[in-house]
């Protein structure tokens, strides 16, 4: 089982939500996930980053 995290900044029902190894989901249908590679998300958050 993955621990899945929303943003903070989220409102309450309509997020994206992210689990450690496993992907991504949207919170009104979280029986599904979109699998992401580590290096895919590291690749992810460097281009947010440095926008």
């Amino acid at each position: 089982m993955s621990m899945w995290r929303k943003s903070s900044y989220s409102p309450v029902d309509n997020c994206v939500e992210v689990g450690h190894g496993v992907g991504i989901r949207d919170s009104k249908a979280p029986t599904t996930h979109l699998p992401v590679s580590d290096e895919a998300w590291s690749a992810f958050l460097a281009d947010v980053k440095a926008r």
